[in-house]
């Protein structure tokens, strides 16, 4: 099949904090090496403004969610979320990305591959890249997925529907374990960090530990060459402590630097995805932050002394906002597990049709 004559049915939809195009697994090609080519050229990678393309030049609107009906028990669709780059021609499936799975419910419903109930629907999505299930509820009066609403998240203008994730399994998403090296506080490159894995691969440490408040904005985070060759050099180094290997074109382990709220919340954050600073949080990045926090002796469990006992809900500050992230975890166990974590996000359908691959 030749997709630069025909195109290929594509729905563009944001999730959460990020945008995304969504496909049918059966729509593209079953050889990875041929889907990877057909998305470079359908995004406009490799190009720092991908201007002959869908992507929006930057890597929160450089991504791809592969959808199919699953066969797995109990599981309705899987979900297959692949990270592109945008000035480099990368296409990486070594995480989950929280906020695009944000409108894979309602993309399941749009498309068939799922039932719609009267009032609401909950759909089970297995996250391919984890082995792990996340179960997306959201409105859906009259059996059609309604995205208007009054929910309003950080980042997104106005407001929309709530699409609450509910996750199940996520520890070790991408390493195996909640403690990828097997405890709870390590030091790399002379930092004192805890690796966290539920949901998304992380090295927590503390702002001050490089030099930082903490409370930068996000361009002038970006503006700091020598902070984000530092940032390079860090991650790689805790990649390797986590099992990962050379993690030089992997898009994972992500940094969080911490530091006291100071806007109502309960945790400052500045992430780094995985060397530029993020706008704001991604989803499983918040959960994993808060994961790591609560266990006694990781890094950042001192910033918890506040934190109210009567509920398991978490405001954790980012650059243009909150993030509201509801994490139970047992540390009295060992290994600790996570017990339980949800996420209220939003999505909005952008356009559905033919997208057609540059040449």
């Amino acid at each position: 099949m030749s997709y630069d004559d025909t195109g290929v049915r594509c729905t563009m939809l944001r999730g959460g904090t990020s945008r995304g195009l969504f496909f049918e697994a059966g729509d593209l090609p079953a050889d990875p090496a041929a889907r990877d080519d057909l998305l470079l050229r359908l995004m406009g990678t490799p190009d720092p403004r991908q201007i002959d393309g869908l992507g929006g030049a930057t890597s929160l609107t450089s991504k791809v969610a592969v959808v199919s009906p699953s066969g797995a028990p109990d599981v309705d669709v899987d979900y297959l979320f692949l990270q592109l780059g945008v000035d480099e021609a990368t296409v990486s499936d070594q995480q989950n990305c929280g906020n695009i799975l944000a409108g894979v419910g309602p993309f399941a419903v749009e498309r068939g591959l799922v039932p719609a109930g009267d009032a609401e629907t909950s759909v089970r999505i297995r996250m391919v890249n984890s082995d792990s299930v996340a179960v997306a509820t959201f409105p859906t009066p009259g059996g059609r997925v309604e995205y208007r609403g009054d929910v309003a998240i950080a980042g997104v203008p106005g407001t929309a529907a709530p699409v609450v994730l509910d996750f199940a399994d996520t520890e070790g998403s991408a390493t195996g374990a909640l403690l990828p090296t097997g405890h709870v506080r390590d030091t790399v490159e002379g930092v004192e960090v805890t690796c966290v894995d539920n949901g998304m691969p992380l090295v927590l440490a503390l702002a001050d530990s490089f030099g930082i408040t903490g409370y930068e904005a996000h361009d002038a985070l970006a503006a700091d060459a020598a902070l984000l060759e530092r940032i390079d050099a860090f991650r790689r180094k805790a990649g390797q402590l986590m099992g990962l290997g050379d993690v030089s074109r992997s898009s994972v382990p992500k940094t969080v630097l911490l530091a006291a709220p100071r806007d109502g919340g309960q945790v400052c954050t500045r992430s780094f995805i995985p060397v530029q600073p993020h706008t704001s949080i991604g989803v499983l990045a918040a959960v994993s932050v808060v994961t790591g926090m609560r266990l006694p002796g990781a890094v950042g469990h001192e910033l918890t002394a506040g934190w109210p006992e009567d509920t398991s809900q978490v405001d954790v500050e980012h650059p243009t906002g909150h993030l509201l992230v509801d994490v139970v975890v047992d540390a009295s166990v060992t290994p600790p597990r996570a017990v339980r974590s949800g996420v209220v996000r939003t999505a909005r359908k952008l356009f559905d049709g033919t997208a057609f691959p540059r040449a």
